[in-house]
């Protein structure tokens, strides 16, 4: 999510920060990082969370919000690397 503006007289990133705890509520695996967030679900369940957390930041303030994602989803369903797995082959 990339909210105008980020955050207001509550916190410098609080519409960021209410995306986030729609992930929070989820109960999804999640990573905040620096320049984004990684979410690992099945697809299902993370197409209409994106949703929500775009819905998420407008309500915490935003006047607007440009949205991107990326979803990897294997054909078989299964995903061969977990968020841990993919972080340790270049942590290392």
């Amino acid at each position: 999510m990339s909210p105008t503006p980020m955050g207001d007289e509550n916190g410098r990133y609080s519409c960021v920060e209410g995306a986030i705890r729609v992930i929070e509520q989820s109960g999804l695996e999640y990573e905040v990082g620096a320049l984004g967030t990684t979410i690992q679900g099945p697809a299902d369940r993370l197409w209409p969370l994106m949703r929500e957390l775009h819905d998420a930041t407008l309500e915490a303030g935003a006047d607007r919000v440009m949205t991107h994602f990326r979803i990897l989803e294997a054909k078989d369903d299964v995903v061969e690397a977990s968020m841990a797995d993919l972080v340790s082959r270049i942590t290392h």
